[in-house]
């Protein structure tokens, strides 16, 4: 059997037909002057959704980090994250062009960093060293295997920022993933945060769209950053209308994404070459092969067959779950695993 399964990411999803309905039902504006009445229903509804005064519609995930991050800082200013963070490994070094400022990268469990590990890294008032200013956390954590922070690891860090005045931000790119794995009240992560990004673009399989949310002065300083980046669109209204449409309709399903991944984990377990793998918490599954074997080998025996994966590291492979999974080639995908050997 071909397979036509792209398990690389949940990025590479395309619009629904009832998406693309939305699109082009929607009536745009110009959102520079404000008139985009799409993306402004969309700003409000994310605003609402997690409890949060305001919010700035952007292109990507990478802008609303970086804008958040900035608007956070003065040049050299500190932050403090995981070394595995998307802002620190995987956004071509912005904190540093953007912002000016130093990171300081801590080694977590599975991309999840704690307040006892935050704490001694917090500078002291002191004209020799750099001001500590901002805690940027990642949920769910891409690199540690989508991975979900609890609460009450979040709310121990956000005691210890209020403590020496730092702000909070989150990463919340496939937060979506975590409030449906846990179960969570979306507006307890607007309580905790001082500013969090989340992206329509990946689970939620809209085309195009992230979101910045924080309070109605901090969004009024991102959109004077937003511009200067270049993120200032003008009848993009065509993308937050996806953005809404993924939101209110493709929320729910994610649960499916998490399952799929769990029976995937489990067959992979099952077969001869892979050495380790982290227990999929949601939508990502990554996987250590056996010694000797190479991750990029493997992922050319399968795309010889039609199944696409991804090798991270010289010894680890993701696959990631997504609506455009077609379910029915996965009972033969999984027979295939079980007969899969390395060439």
């Amino acid at each position: 059997m071909k397979f036509t399964l792209d398990f690389r990411s949940d990025t590479i999803t395309r619009p629904t037909p009832a998406m693309l309905e939305a699109m082009f039902r929607t009536q745009v504006g110009d959102d520079v002057f404000g008139e985009d009445q799409a993306i402004n229903s969309l700003e409000a509804q994310t605003a609402d959704f997690f409890g949060m005064e305001a919010a700035l519609f952007c292109p990507s995930g990478t802008m609303t980090n970086q804008i958040g991050i900035k608007c956070h800082t003065q040049p050299g200013d500190d932050v403090i994250c995981e070394k595995k963070s998307h802002v620190y490994i995987y956004e071509g070094g912005g904190i540093a062009v953007n912002s000016g400022c130093q990171v300081q990268a801590i080694e977590g469990d599975l991309g999840r960093i704690s307040a006892a590990q935050i704490q001694p890294l917090i500078n002291p008032d002191d004209v020799h060293r750099t001001r500590t200013r901002v805690v940027s956390l990642e949920n769910t954590c891409n690199r540690g295997g989508g991975t979900c922070y609890d609460m009450d690891s979040v709310e121990a860090i956000r005691m210890l920022c209020n403590e020496h005045q730092l702000a909070l931000h989150l990463d919340g790119a496939r937060l979506w993933n975590a409030i449906v794995a846990k179960k969570q009240d979306p507006k307890v992560y607007g309580r905790l945060f001082d500013s969090i990004s989340v992206c329509f673009s990946k689970g939620l399989g809209a085309p195009v769209g992230s979101v910045l949310l924080g309070s109605k002065a901090f969004i009024r300083q991102a959109r004077r950053v937003r511009k200067v980046m270049g993120g200032g669109m003008r009848q993009a209204g065509y993308l937050a209308a996806a953005c809404t449409y993924a939101l209110e309709n493709h929320l729910n399903r994610l649960s499916d994404d998490h399952q799929l991944a769990s029976d995937i984990g489990a067959a992979l377990l099952s077969t001869d070459f892979v050495d380790q793998l982290i227990t999929p918490e949601t939508n990502i599954l990554i996987f250590s092969v056996k010694p000797g074997l190479s991750p990029k080998a493997i992922c050319a025996d399968w795309q010889k067959e039609g199944i696409l994966a991804y090798a991270i590291s010289a010894t680890d492979i993701r696959l990631v779950t997504h609506l455009d999974i077609d379910r029915s080639q996965i009972p033969a995908f999984l027979t295939y695993l079980q007969g899969y050997s390395p060439s």
